[in-house]
């Protein structure tokens, strides 16, 4: 099944648990995909401002996911 089929066939109302568990499934690799950006813009010397304007967040709220993470 080509990966369009796949999110066609998880979209199907008439399968809600099939929806939910590839709804829970691309927030996890959202998360994943998130943390390790944060972490490479981090390395090349970004800003967390930098990075929340790129997120479209504010620097609070992605310092507070993610400084934890990187040790500050």
């Amino acid at each position: 099944m080509e990966p369009d089929q796949t999110l066609t066939a998880a979209a199907d109302p008439a399968d809600p648990e099939t929806g939910l568990r590839a709804v829970a499934a691309l927030r996890k690799l959202v998360d994943q995909l998130e943390a390790l950006q944060v972490r490479n813009a981090r390395q090349r010397g970004w800003s967390w401002q930098a990075i929340a304007d790129a997120l479209g967040v504010t620097r609070q709220a992605v310092h507070q996911k993610h400084a934890h993470r990187l040790g500050g």
